[in-house]
């Protein structure tokens, strides 16, 4: 009985009885433990694959999501990207539309070379004519005597007349055509009258004649636009106006083309003056502006005022 095994099982019909052999019953422990190790098995390895199932599903969701902001981000860079080329586009134009008014020939170069030459040119002719006698030193005024021969309307002699006449009641405010100093103020009640000289850059002075009253004293600094003085009717005149004169190292220029000339007809003044070598003074200012910006000079080429290349125009050069 020693190699057998007896196995009782019991229901309602009663207990029945097998007898199985010890190596079968062996076999029989070992499929159930194996059976049991496989399930155990099975389980913990259908636990780590649920477990990293979920942990994929939490990854590919963050991953979607992740997917989904880029895709956002792309659109708005894209979108950003457009806008900058269209803000790009735009601000060639507008170089292109600046270019024309100053008269740069705008080449092959890139944007950057451009706005350099663009910066530079407009900056020399806002220097010019901040500097330099540039539009009219009353508003609104009518030119009653220009520069040259005439005859006088007191002594009835000719004359050359070195200024232009305004004519303007008394007490019209005058003011600075040009930053400045007041080198003068003189009050007299015979020839010029009261008389006032400002001294600018580049060897320039402009004076007004026959004022009425002074608002500067001699050794104030002014700037273009600032008020002077207001104009009369003192000395020899015929009647209120206000005689302004421009000269250049003392010697007298017509002031009309100083009185037209601005932003819009720059050159125009290289021209109509041919007295200056305006080619060196540029060169000067361009020189002087390229160091304040730190911007390379790239030279000008520019009216000198003389038969020869009267007709050249104001150009930046390679």
């Amino acid at each position: 009985m020693k190699d057998k095994v007896i196995l009782a099982v019991t229901s309602e019909r009663g207990t029945r009885q097998f007898r199985i052999g010890r190596r079968f019953y062996r076999v029989l422990k070992v499929a159930g433990c194996s059976v049991a190790l496989g399930v155990f098995v099975s389980t913990g390895v259908i636990y780590y694959l649920t477990q990293k199932s979920q942990a994929l599903e939490v990854q590919s969701m963050t991953l979607t999501e992740e997917v989904a902001s880029l895709t956002e981000l792309k659109q708005t860079l894209e979108s950003d990207l457009q806008s900058r080329e269209e803000e790009m586009q735009l601000v060639s134009d507008r170089l292109g539309d600046l270019e024309k008014l100053l008269g740069v020939d705008s080449g092959e170069e890139n944007i950057i070379s451009r706005l350099d030459v663009a910066t530079i040119h407009s900056s020399i002719r806002l220097v010019m004519l901040n500097q330099i006698p540039s539009g009219s030193p009353v508003k609104q005024a009518r030119i009653s005597s220009g520069y040259g021969r005439r005859v006088h309307p007191v002594t009835g002699k000719v004359k050359f007349h070195r200024g232009q006449d305004f004519a303007v009641n008394t007490g019209t405010p005058v003011y600075a055509p040009a930053d400045g100093v007041v080198q003068a103020t003189r009050s007299s009640s015979k020839g010029s009258g009261n008389f006032l000289r400002l001294q600018h850059s580049f060897g320039f002075s402009s004076s007004y004649s026959h004022l009425n009253r002074f608002s500067v004293r001699s050794g104030t600094f002014v700037k273009k636009g600032d008020l002077i003085g207001y104009s009369g009717n003192s000395g020899l005149t015929s009647g209120p106006h206000l005689h302004y004169e421009i000269r250049f190292v003392d010697r007298p220029l017509n002031p009309r083309p100083f009185v037209d000339w601005g932003m819009n007809n720059f050159e125009s003044i290289f021209t109509k003056i041919k007295s200056i070598h305006w080619d060196t003074l540029v060169a000067r200012v361009e020189s002087r502006v390229s160091q304040q910006m730190g911007i390379s000079s790239r030279g000008t080429q520019i009216i000198a005022g003389n038969a020869n290349v009267a007709d050249v125009p104001v150009r930046f050069k390679e």
